[in-house]
């Protein structure tokens, strides 16, 4: 049953994932009830009260898409998940935990709403909308047709595809994606930032910035072709 921020309510118990602004508030509000003794304390209870209703309503995501672009997840008109995922069941466990949702990663609930043929998959938004998961270069054409969204796993659609498209390019860089649908358009958020790049996640290194070598000078240079590893003649002379 949706509540009264228009979200489905939740199982006893637990809580759906928001962001950070309702936790400083309710952190805010905690300090103010611990740390003053007039009755301007509670003042801090309203914004304990405040928090809880801000992450209560906070926006979940429409669509989402694995890290590995092996699966996807679709918010159906009931305001539960339908969920398609191939291997590792880590990121429908964490879907899941996030969306206070109690189902098991086996649950046969989860993939209904999803139809799948040896071509793609086709899950439907709440609105009857549909975002398609292509499995091969042949759906393109009626995809980009008919969905609003299109998933491309192997190879590019068209460039006339009408549907928004989420290439492999953008997980590979960005990591796991957060769809939310306003009107006709989607907005994205990502496991990683732009400029995220960490020692035990490095950002990926563009084609034409692989090849590295180093000049007279000392100053390294990026060019779009790999550099020559084959010794000169020269130097295997010298050597012997």
């Amino acid at each position: 049953m949706p509540s009264a921020c228009g979200l489905r309510a939740c199982p006893y118990g637990r809580v759906p994932l928001f962001g950070t602004g309702p936790l400083l508030l309710a952190t805010a509000g905690f300090l103010v009830i611990g740390l003053l003794k007039t009755p301007l304390r509670w003042s801090g209870a309203a914004a304990v009260v405040a928090a809880v209703i801000w992450a209560a309503c906070a926006p979940q995501p429409d669509v989402l898409i694995a890290g590995d672009g092996r699966g996807f997840a679709v918010r159906g008109s009931d305001g539960r998940l339908a969920i398609h995922h191939i291997g590792d069941s880590f990121a429908v466990r964490e879907w899941l935990a996030a969306d206070a949702d109690g189902r098991d990663v086996h649950d046969k609930s989860l993939g209904q709403g999803i139809g799948c043929d040896a071509s793609g998959c086709i899950g439907k938004l709440a609105d009857g909308a549909s975002v398609a998961y292509a499995l091969s270069p042949e759906a393109y054409e009626e995809d980009c047709a008919r969905a609003v969204l299109v998933i491309a796993s192997r190879g590019a659609p068209p460039a006339d595809c009408k549907a928004i498209v989420i290439d492999r390019a953008l997980w590979r860089r960005r990591g796991a994606l957060l769809l939310s649908r306003r009107d006709s358009e989607f907005t994205i958020e990502s496991a990683r930032s732009k400029n995220f790049d960490r020692p035990w996640s490095p950002a990926p290194v563009p084609r034409e910035a692989l090849a590295v070598s180093s000049g007279e000078s000392g100053q390294t240079e990026i060019g779009g072709r790999a550099r020559d590893a084959t010794p000169r003649q020269e130097d295997i002379e010298a050597d012997q």
